[in-house]
């Protein structure tokens, strides 16, 4: 409550300076009318003005609004402050009334203390005396605490009293604040009260004006109803009369459509069937074709390897006669290369020639269909153009030796169409056995007879058109000009306009879809199914298949059908209705029509075109398959005795759409399916010239062979046939079977049984396998095993497993005995001696009966005594027993054996280590401890740990679980104590049989003084170079020593810590990036103190070191060998490559070797270049770090300021706590790639007023999108960022721009933070600001010109030294050219007094030209540098007054010095300087005409010159001294030509001036030029002079008292001298 107290006082001056603030805006307010009226009362007035007035009012009632408003805030705080503070000191008070009946109480108890003190004084009772002594000094502790809380709450109520005054002062001085309010709020309210008045009649008037307006509204609604019932009652009728006219019209009309689409439907139906009839006819075909490419493919390889031996022979004949082999193949090679390029060539020549000649008979019957007309009797010897053509062609082939045209169709139907002769083709045929014996083949098949054999058989090809193949059916008709004018494809500039148009229409249809910001990309539509599939069809049918289209852009699209692929345009329909524009989310349906023609797998695409780009739906048809598999790939029969029968059935299952027929064989023989042979007919002949052809030919018909024959679609499934595979025993012990076969159709499955009768004992096995007429399903294999006994009774189990046993445990097993003999028989169950302590079979003896079985029960209950007594039965390293067990047959020699197989192992777990000291735990914090938890036995068991106390916890699975064979669990025991005292448990493992494991365990709890308010902080992932902070609290809660009531801190069970300030300290683990703040510290009791933990993750400097090492040395290795290779290019002498490497080699090794200790030697500074640069690339290579620290934290009782010097507290490592911290470090999200990726920007040396501008290249490395904040900068501070940029996209880069702009001299440097929500970078900014300071060697900054004859100059230079550190730019500016001087509108000069002129232009040239002039104008002064500078002075007429200001611009900004210019001009060489002023300083607005240089000096008057003599006598009998003044007579130095140097001067009227005391001296002289000389005046009153009576003289005379005039002027005249020598 103090501090509250002490905040709202601090806060009443706060109110008091914002009332202060909102009075300003007042004052400043009340000056603006009267600055208006000022001005309006010179005349000035304007027609804003009572616009500006109205705006101003405006801006006052806004501004005393936002006052009100301040005023009301700051009322109602100090009415709370006056209301807490008076609830405050009522509080207070109670409390200090209870703390005085409290000292009251204690007085009395003490007085009676001390009473009962006295008593058992008396009475001699020194216990009663010890124990009411420590009362009495409790109640004087407790007495004196009472007075110094008085005391305290005395202080505090008397502060709080004097505040609650303050508040009401201030209450007082606000009061009438508060009525001026209040009566304003009841002026609003009445306010409002009439505004809503007034409002509710204009609200009730608008209301019953819309009231009149809904009647008028609903009157003329019934009336347009009306007559719109009329109207529709009309339409309705002509509708109903139109209807029964066009319902006679559609009925026609429909009976016809019907009648066409029967009539098509019969036409398709009849073009199906001949289409399916010439499909049939090429498979046929097809199949026919193999036998004869086999033959093909097998005269190729005896011609392959014929060429082999051939070759091999050359070889080694050249190699016999001593030749080079090789070369002469490279030789053969090539020339066979050169001849097939030769072929090549000729057959190009002669395709060309074919094209001719094809054009021509283009041409030719272009033309003649143009001009039809009756073709003349043609002689009999003579033939027609095409017969010429073709005698042409053959002439050609003869000469070169050359089949006929490629593809030359044979005339299926005589007189269709005009072909060569069947003599010429038999002629052909027999140039063609000459040419390869593989034409030959194909030709004598393809070809079987003339035309007349063809013509007999009816042809199954069928035009794709109907009536194109009729007699009286004319093709199109191409004009002669057309094919003359275009060439084939169109010329160029047609492709290059269809180019341009294609790319203007798709740019058209297709464009980006951009909405909210986003683009969308992807598929625009999804399809509902992804996948269009008809699987399994026949040919022939129709198969419809509906996919739907759903719009999955963001905004309305629309969607156009494109086509299907070329492959599966004659198979496939799409029918799809465009819906218009679709918006995001609907959907359209597309029907898709399969009508299959060829029994053939078909694939394409189904392509769409949307608004936002093409897609397209995949689509397959898939024909009928076989798909054939076998439930099993072994059968195994078991034991059976000679002569049984025994039947096992395998299964053959067909998950295909397609049939076959099967056969079952051994897998030793071969057997072929029959196979419909064909014969080859073939419908055109097949030529070729080169091997290529027949390659390809080969080729394709070979890989159709593989994929396999297709069913035939007019096959019908046959029906499910199941037969028998008998596996017999011959005499010789292998078994036969009897083959069976069948037909399986699709999607079916087949039985097979297999029969197993064995005639010889012994163990049978045989392979089998099933093929298939369908050469495209694979064979199957399958295996059958059995076992063939003779004796009568036999075990069904001959080795009885009993698997892994454990000791001491019970494992039972029943053996079931069979016999097939036909009488009973009596058995004897026999354990060997070795093993009957731990097997036992029962009974022991038993009767089996004919034809049955006898069932005996074996019990194994292993002892650990079982290696030792089974001897040679168990393997002690595999633990495995095999004991035999005998039977025993009455009237039977041979015993019945078997054997039983066990493997033993044990049932112990393994607890290590054997007991667990956890030893000190703060009862904060808790200790893990692993243990090993080990299984020597080879069965997994489960095991759990029971029992477990609270403060004890077991992981993983709270100590639950299951252990693998001989595995070792690596358990944490996790102890936390509740208390502080010394624990002694056990720790009981139990398996699953109920064994108990147990584990001691010890430790001791310690209750620390202190506590954290956290012991474990998990940072966020923080980057790079970026800092997370936590805080938490150290807490001390130790108030009180009593242990009964709550627990109190000590270690185990020794003596508690005792109550007071306890110190505290973290200690960090070395090079680590934490830091604690504090990390020493005091905490007193039921106090808290708080820590703050900052995690700043770093990379490690030798990390970078060796990096920047890393760099350097490429670089070296980099130049080394750059010097390496200019020196090899240099040297003449070229040795050979292996020698330049080996050096290479050596020069790199020693290089390496020697080069990182020089590099190491260098010292890297964290700010230079390489240590930089190798810091950015660790950076953004940077994967990810994660560290956990543990930072204890000791305790210690005393405060820290206790210490002397440097003496430490004394620390108990038992009251340690323990800090947890996670720290995970990743990448930054966001990186510098400018500059090598610095942080440092560096703007170096900036002139101060001067702004430079550094780039920084900033890029987002995450995969996400990041939103960027920015740190403030100093507002008064240099730095700017000039573009902050809120959004940075996934991998994009952004550049920012930062200024930095000095205003002194000064050495800058801030930090800006980029944030983000993944981390922060930071950039730190530097920059030192320059101040250009430059020097004059002009004194007083005035440059006089002196005097020059006018329309003569005359120049005088100056220097500027720059004394700065960088470069100056600099300019020179003329008051007199500028336009700021130009544009003041002040009072002439003339007008003005001459206190009042401040300006510094005096008189300017008549011509326009300035007087004076600088060169240079502009430039740059270098650092240390001075400039020289030329002013000029350029009179164009006479006067005294020429003045100009000269200044000098440093960076176009700053004016660093201001340079008077003077100047005066005459018009004849002999000035006079001195004397008073006669005239103003300024030349009048009327210019004077000069007159010629003749007449001027007639026309020019004397002019006088005023001298003022001020003569003070103080003592009337002292004479005092003469008053005197100087006159200057000068010369002016000019360029004119004269006979003489001097010039003479003289005085006129000197006696005058005499006789009134004036004396000049001298009277005249002579100057020369260039040189001036003094002519001194003074002045003694005479002795009649009166002071007091004075009168003007005229001019010439001068007049009296203290003023004299010399009424005299200098004549000037030219006095001729004598030449120079």
């Amino acid at each position: 409550m103090e501090e509250d107290d002490k905040k709202l006082l601090d806060d009443k001056p706060l109110m008091e300076d914002d009332t202060e603030e909102l009075e300003d805006p007042e004052v400043v307010l009340d000056c603006v009318p009267r600055e208006a009226e000022q001005k309006a009362g010179l005349g000035s007035s304007c027609p804003g003005i009572e616009q500006s007035k109205d705006k101003q009012k405006q801006r006052l009632t806004a501004q005393e609004k936002m006052q009100a408003s301040l005023l009301r805030r700051d009322l109602s705080q100090v009415d709370q402050l006056h209301e807490e503070k008076d609830l405050f000191i009522q509080k207070t008070r109670g409390e200090l009334r209870a703390c005085r009946r409290r000292m009251e109480l204690l007085v009395k108890q003490q007085e009676s203390v001390a009473a009962e003190m006295a008593a058992e004084r008396a009475a001699n009772n020194m216990a009663a005396m010890g124990r009411l002594e420590a009362a009495s000094q409790r109640l004087c502790s407790e007495l004196k605490n009472e007075w110094d809380l008085q005391a305290r709450m005395m202080a505090v109520l008397q502060q709080s009293e004097s505040a609650l005054w303050q508040i009401e002062v201030q209450e007082g001085q606000l009061e009438d604040a508060r009525k001026s309010a209040q009566e304003e709020a009841a002026a609003a309210r009445r306010g409002l009260q009439e505004r809503a008045a007034k409002q509710l009649d204009r609200e009730m008037g608008a209301s019953e004006k819309a009231e009149q307006n809904r009647l008028l509204r609903a009157r003329r609604c019934v009336h347009l109803q009306k007559e719109l019932g009329l109207r529709q009652q009309k339409l309705v009728e002509e509708a109903q009369k139109n209807h029964r006219k066009a319902l006679k019209f559609l009925k026609a009309s429909l009976g016809r459509i019907r009648e066409q689409e029967q009539k098509e439907e019969l036409e398709t139906r009849e073009h199906m069937r001949r289409r399916m009839d010439a499909v049939l006819a090429l498979k046929n075909s097809i199949s026919a074709n193999r036998e004869t490419l086999r033959k093909f493919q097998a005269w190729g390889q005896t011609k392959r390897e014929l060429a082999e031996q051939q070759a091999q022979a050359e070889k080694k004949a050249i190699l016999a006669q001593g030749g080079d082999a090789f070369k002469h193949l490279c030789h053969q090679r090539r020339r066979q290369e050169l001849e097939a390029q030769n072929r090549a060539f000729e057959e190009e020549q002669k395709r060309r020639k074919q094209e001719i000649v094809s054009r021509l008979l283009k041409e030719e019957a272009v033309e003649d269909r143009r001009r039809p007309r009756p073709e003349p009797p043609r002689p009999a010897g003579q033939r027609s153009l095409r017969d010429q053509t073709w005698s042409y062609v053959a002439t050609v082939c003869d000469g070169q030796n050359a089949e006929a045209p490629p593809c030359c169709p044979l005339p299926d139907v005589p007189g269709q169409r005009p072909g060569p002769a069947p003599e010429q083709i038999k002629e052909n045929k027999s140039r063609f056995y000459q040419s390869s014996l593989l034409l030959t083949a194909i030709s004598s098949e393809s070809v079987q007879g003339d035309g007349s054999s063809l013509s007999g058989e009816d042809t199954l090809a069928w035009p794709e058109i109907p009536g194109l193949w009729k007699e009286d059916y004319k093709p199109f008709q191409v004009s002669k000009e057309d094919v003359d004018r275009k060439p084939v494809g169109g010329t160029k500039m047609d492709k290059d306009i269809l180019a341009r148009t294609m790319q203007r229409l798709r740019s058209g249809v297709i464009h980006k879809q951009v909405a909210s910001g986003r683009e969308f990309r992807g598929c625009p539509f999804n399809s509902k199914p992804k996948f269009i599939h008809f699987k399994d069809f026949d040919v022939g049918k129709v198969y419809k298949k509906k996919i739907t289209l759903i719009n999955a852009t963001y905004t309305i699209n629309y969607c156009k059908l494109v086509g299907v692929d070329e492959g599966l345009q004659d198979f496939i329909h799409v029918d799809f209705d465009p819906p218009g524009p679709l918006s995001a989310g609907m959907s359209c349906e597309v029907l898709v029509t399969f009508k299959p023609m060829i029994n053939k797998d078909l694939e394409g695409n189904v392509s769409f075109l949307a608004q936002t780009g093409g897609f397209s739906v995949p689509l397959k048809c898939s024909t009928k398959k076989c798909s054939l598999s076998l439930d099993k790939e072994l059968i195994d029969f078991g034991s059976y005795t000679v002569g049984e029968t025994a039947i096992r059935t395998i299964t053959l299952t067909n998950t295909g759409g397609l049939g076959t027929r099967f056969r079952f064989l051994l897998a030793s023989e071969t057997c072929e399916m029959d196979t419909s042979q064909s014969a080859l007919k073939l419908s055109s002949i097949f030529t070729y010239e080169d091997k290529s052809f027949y390659d390809k030919f080969t080729t394709s018909f070979s890989e159709h062979q593989m994929e396999g024959n297709e069913s035939s679609p007019t096959d019908v499934p046959s029906q499910k046939e199941s037969g028998k595979l008998d596996v017999k025993e011959q005499e010789e012990g292998h078994p036969i079977g009897e083959t069976t076969e069948g037909d399986i159709g699709p999607f079916s499955s087949i039985k097979v049984p297999v029969i197993f009768t064995p005639i010889v004992p012994g163990t049978v096995q045989n392979s089998f396998k099933v093929v298939f007429k369908n050469q495209q399903c694979p064979t199957l294999y399958f295996k059958v095993i059995g076992v063939a006994i003779d004796v009568p009774v036999w075990v069904l189990k001959p080795n009885v497993d009993l698997k892994i046993c454990m000791y001491d445990r019970l494992y039972q097993d029943s053996i079931l005995v069979h016999t097939r003999s036909k009488a009973a028989l009596r058995l004897k169950f026999e354990v060997c001696k070795e093993l009957r302590g731990h097997m036992e079979l029962l009974p022991e003896t038993g009767y089996i009966q004919a034809l049955s079985s006898y069932s005996v029960q074996l019990k194994f209950l292993p002892r650990h005594s079982l290696p030792e007594d089974a001897g040679k039965y168990f393997d002690k390293e595999t633990r495995v027993l095999e004991a035999p067990m005998t039977i025993w047959v009455a009237d039977q020699i041979k015993p019945l054996g078997f054997t039983v197989h066990a493997v033993v192992t044990t049932s112990d777990l393994e607890l290590s280590p054997a007991g667990l000291d956890f030893g000190y735990c703060t009862i904060y914090e808790a200790i893990r401890t692993q243990i090993s938890l080990c299984n020597h036995s080879l069965l997994p068991q489960e095991f759990g740990f029971v029992g477990l106390p609270k403060f004890v916890n077991i992981q993983p699975n709270d100590g639950f679980g299951t252990i693998l064979p001989l595995e070792t669990l690596q358990l944490d025991v996790i102890f936390q104590p509740t208390k502080a005292k010394e624990y002694n448990f056990e720790l009981i493992c139990k398996s699953e049989i109920n064994r108990c494991f147990k584990l001691a365990c010890r430790a001791v709890g310690v209750h620390p003084p202190l506590e954290l308010s956290h012991y474990q902080i998990k940072f966020a992932a923080t980057s790079l170079y970026d800092t997370s902070v936590a805080t938490l609290y150290v807490i001390n809660s130790h108030l009180s020593m009593n242990s009964l009531t709550h627990s109190v801190p000590r270690i185990g069970s020794e003596d508690a810590f005792p109550v007071g300030p306890t110190s505290f300290e973290f200690l960090l683990p070395p090079d680590s990036p934490i830091t604690i703040s504090p990390l020493v510290g005091t905490v007193w009791p039921g106090k808290r103190c708080l820590v703050r933990v900052a995690f700043r993750p770093v990379l490690p400097s030798e990390l970078i070191h060796q990096e920047a090492f890393q760099a350097l040395s490429r670089k070296a290795e980099i130049k080394l060998s750059h010097k390496e290779t200019v020196t090899q290019r240099k040297d003449q002498r070229r040795p050979s490559f292996s020698m330049l490497r080996l050096q290479n080699q050596d020069r790199l090794l020693q290089a390496s070797a020697s080069q990182p200790p020089e590099v190491q030697k260098e010292d890297l500074a964290s700010s230079s270049q390489e240590y930089q640069s190798a810091q950015a690339s660790l950076t953004r290579s940077f994967q990810g770090k994660f560290d956990k620290f543990v930072v204890p934290c000791v305790v210690a009782s005393g405060d820290t300021k206790d210490r002397k010097g440097t003496e430490p507290l004394s620390f108990s490592p038992h009251n340690t706590l323990y800090l947890e911290l996670w720290c995970p470090a990743v990448a930054p999200s966001i990186v510098v790639t400018s500059d090598k990726g610095k942080t440092i920007i560096n703007f170096g040396d900036i002139a101060a007023g001067h702004r430079g501008i550094k780039k920084v290249s900033i890029q987002n490395i995450s995969p996400e999108d990041l939103d960027l904040e920015y740190s403030v900068l100093n507002p008064d501070g240099p730095f700017v960022l000039l573009n902050p940029t809120i959004r940075l996209p996934s991998g994009e880069t952004q550049v920012l721009d930062l200024s930095f702009s000095p205003r002194e001299s000064v050495l800058a440097q801030e930090t800006l933070d980029i944030i983000t929500k993944k981390g922060t970078l930071s950039l730190a900014l530097m920059g030192t600001g320059v101040a250009s300071t430059i020097t004059c060697s002009i004194e007083g900054d005035v440059l006089n010109m002196g005097y020059v004859i006018a329309r003569e100059s005359v120049s005088l230079g100056f220097k500027l030294q720059n004394n700065s550190l960088l470069p100056i730019k600099f300019s020179m500016q003329l008051d007199s050219l500028s336009s700021r001087s130009r544009d003041q509108h002040r009072l002439p000069q003339f007008l003005a007094s001459p206190d009042q002129r401040t300006e510094v232009v005096g008189t300017q040239n008549y011509s326009g030209q300035s007087v004076f002039s600088v060169v240079p104008v502009e430039g740059i002064m270098e650092p240390g540098k001075a400039q020289d500078f030329t002013v000029t002075f350029s009179p164009d007429h006479e006067s005294l007054y020429f003045s100009d200001r000269l200044q000098v611009v440093l960076f176009e900004k700053k004016v660093s010095h201001h340079i008077l210019l003077k100047g005066a001009a005459r018009e004849h060489m002999m000035f006079v300087e001195g004397g008073d002023p006669l005239d103003v300083p300024v030349e009048s607005l009327t210019v004077i005409p000069p007159f010629d240089l003749e007449h001027r000096e007639e026309a020019e008057e004397l002019k006088p010159i005023l001298v003022t003599l001020d003569y003070v006598q103080l003592d009337p009998d002292t004479q005092a001294p003469p008053a005197t003044r100087e006159l200057q007579v000068g010369c002016i130095r000019t360029t004119q030509l004269s006979a003489k140097k001097t010039v003479e001067f003289s005085m006129d009227n000197i006696a005058a001036l005499q006789h009134k005391g004036f004396t000049i001296e001298p009277s005249k002289g002579s100057v020369e030029r260039g040189q001036t000389k003094a002519i001194s005046i003074s002045w003694t009153p005479p002795i009649d002079f009166d002071v007091g009576a004075w009168e003007p003289f005229p001019p010439g005379e001068g007049w009296g008292a203290s003023v004299g005039e010399v009424g005299s002027a200098t004549k000037r005249k030219h006095v001729p001298a004598a030449p120079p020598d």
